[in-house]
């Protein structure tokens, strides 16, 4: 019989991965916001606005680090049932 987590119960990375996808839509909105002036014909945000920009791929990559983490928990637990049989 083995021990499998229940859908409700939260995994190792799982709050990596949430809040990765949290910064992302918020750089998202930052680069939607900061591309507007240049299809509005307004002045262009200062360059701290773009800069903001860049929580898209800071997102990505914490949330690829939480998808990472489950990776290796899993792998540990499948070692761990295999030796214990």
């Amino acid at each position: 019989m083995t021990a499998t987590p229940r859908t409700d119960e939260a995994r190792p990375g799982d709050a990596l991965v949430r809040a990765g996808g949290i910064i992302f839509i918020v750089g998202a909105i930052a680069t939607l916001v900061t591309m507007a002036p240049l299809f509005l014909d307004m002045d262009p945000f200062p360059s701290y606005a773009w800069a903001v920009c860049m929580l898209m791929g800071v997102g990505f990559a914490v949330s690829a680090a939480g998808v990472l983490r489950g990776i290796a928990a899993q792998r540990r637990a499948a070692q761990a049932a295999q030796t214990a049989r």
